[in-house]
């Protein structure tokens, strides 16, 4: 029990997730792969030995063993119908000049969302020229940004897409999958980024925010300080998604609410 409070108290510590004791042995299984390949015994070792590597890179296999991804093509659809119908054309409409289009999807997981988003807002903009329409998708997990990157899916995880999607946006990978169409890939930027960073290195404000479905593992402090953080990054009259399992109801912020699961500064 205590080297799994260590470990709890790390995570929330540097990750801002918050794990109940109730995930003890979900904790435990997910690394005893990594301890058994390692040759580590006892986890107290092995967490030692992630805190006082200065490569960084077994805190990089430690939080990619941890952290749960979960995400799949046009999750929670009604936000992606509500980009199209108003906050593309708001963006068209006083941003027209500069056509830079600044869109923001924290937490992209294996990268469906970001391809979904790219999709939406190419479908907007294809009859529109000069618009800069790249969006940048960050994660913490460099497993699931390679997987990002590679653009690789199932046909099953693909098929929730309309036709004429598939049509446009993939190419046939094997007999199991398709494969994101470089057209599209190109305008997606991934990056590694830890949420938990107190100051965001962007020299730009957003338009549109999505993070969803990630603050449900944060408690209401660091939910608070991370969507007071989105809004000093948000322009005027600008959008903040999040998942439908979550509310800013419950912490101090200034978000108007728009809809479920939707807000604007």
């Amino acid at each position: 029990m205590q080297d799994f409070r260590v470990i709890r108290d790390y995570i929330k510590d540097n990750y801002g997730i918050s794990l109940g004791d109730e995930k003890r042995s979900l904790v435990y299984s997910r690394l005893r792969g990594v301890m058994r390949d390692m040759g580590f015994e006892k986890f107290s070792d092995y967490f030692d030995y992630v805190r006082k590597d200065r490569t960084g890179e077994a805190a990089v296999v430690f939080i990619n063993r941890i952290t749960t991804n979960h995400t799949f093509f046009m999750r929670e659809s009604e936000h992606f119908a509500h980009l199209r119908n108003y906050a593309l054309p708001w963006i068209e409409d006083n941003f027209g000049k500069a056509k830079d289009l600044r869109l923001w999807c924290a937490a992209c997981s294996s990268g469906e969302e970001a391809y979904t988003l790219q999709m939406v807002v190419q479908e907007y903009f294809e009859n529109k020229p000069g618009w800069n329409t790249e969006i940048l998708a960050t994660d913490i997990s460099e497993r699931v940004l390679t997987q990002a990157s590679l653009g690789i899916y199932s046909n099953e995880s693909v098929s929730s897409l309309p036709a004429e999607w598939i049509k446009k946006y993939f190419n046939k990978y094997d007999a199991n999958n398709m494969a994101i169409k470089d057209t599209l890939k190109k305008h997606i930027t991934f990056r590694k980024f830890n949420l938990m960073q107190e100051r965001l290195p962007f020299k730009k404000l957003f338009q549109v925010i999505f993070c969803r479905n990630v603050m449900i593992y944060f408690d209401n402090a660091t939910r608070a300080a991370l969507v007071n953080r989105f809004y000093d990054f948000t322009e005027s009259d600008g959008y903040l998604y999040i998942g439908h399992s979550e509310s800013l109801g419950s912490i101090n912020n200034t978000y108007k609410y728009v809809m479920p699961a939707v807000y604007r500064k």
